[in-house]
């Protein structure tokens, strides 16, 4: 479910993708994934979100739709010289779970972000 509300504010404001994807500490593209609705926007992104362009988070936020894609076609999880069912055990895995990961996923790249922004930071500066 793209994020219209987002991204009429985001334009409305003059702001790009680039410059939002910045203050959520991440790419570019990524971002463009989250704008689209092929990502979810995490609580923290969107507060640090409607921050930035100085609205509430009630003026940007839309419902997020759980889109969870897994290729089974990939060979981690075709093998089958295993012999335990490797394919039933992922059928099991429900959606909040996998996204319950991808948003701890988030979380981690952020935190990378700051600490790769903390090693910039001279010693003495900090």
């Amino acid at each position: 479910m793209q994020k219209e509300k987002l991204r009429v504010i985001r334009k409305q404001k003059g702001y790009t993708q680039q410059q939002i994807a910045d203050i959520i500490a991440t790419d570019v593209s990524n971002y463009s994934r989250k704008e689209s609705g092929d990502v979810r926007i995490v609580k923290d992104e969107w507060d640090k979100i409607a921050r930035f362009l100085d609205v509430t988070v009630e003026d940007i936020y839309e419902e997020e739709e759980a889109k969870v894609v897994v290729n089974y076609d990939h060979p981690v999880f075709n093998d089958s010289s295993s012999g335990n069912g490797t394919m039933t055990q992922f059928h099991n895995i429900s959606a909040s779970i996998i996204q319950s990961l991808q948003d701890y996923i988030a979380l981690l790249k952020q935190e990378n972000e700051r600490l790769k922004e903390e090693l910039k930071t001279p010693k003495g500066r900090r």
